[in-house]
């Protein structure tokens, strides 16, 4: 292996038990210390559901909770209502079946509605990585341990 990338994969579990250690969010009201860029992870009853890296923890929270926010700004919501649907299929052409189009109908917009207050209710981590390489190994790190079903990293 390639001694720079050594270097950032010898970092990644001390960050994940890090992660995993925190007391974790429940009343949608982040603590001081989270703040700045790094990797989160949404969980419901222990189980990780999503993991994502932002430069700006708070505003991402918000984006991923707030009911305003829109089918780019909270792609874990997104994908609940896909599940719940039944829609699971991504389709990137104009019409029906893309984001903007199934946010028409009104049974997939009703189930990301709930998807999104689902979201805030769930437990909530953060852990501090400022560099943009690690976060996005960490963020896969993460999710790999801990199975987490949303995050597939498929962009087709």
């Amino acid at each position: 292996m390639h001694e720079q990338f050594r270097a950032f994969t010898e970092d990644l579990h001390p960050k994940f038990e890090a992660l995993m250690a925190q007391e974790p969010v429940l009343t949608g009201i982040l603590r001081p210390e989270f703040s700045g860029s790094g990797v989160y992870m949404f969980s419901e009853a222990g189980e990780s559901l999503y993991v994502g890296r932002t430069r700006d923890v708070r505003k991402r929270y918000g984006q991923h909770t707030r009911r305003s926010s829109g089918h780019n700004s909270a792609p874990f919501a997104f994908k609940l209502a896909r599940n719940a649907t039944g829609r699971v299929k991504a389709d990137y052409r104009p019409g029906e079946n893309s984001r903007a189009g199934l946010l028409l109908d009104p049974e997939f917009a009703a189930a990301f509605s709930n998807a999104l207050e689902r979201i805030r209710g769930m437990e909530f981590r953060f852990v501090s990585e400022p560099d943009p390489t690690r976060q996005y190994l960490l963020e896969v790190y993460v999710s790999v341990v801990c199975g987490s079903p949303y995050n597939d990293f498929d962009t087709t």
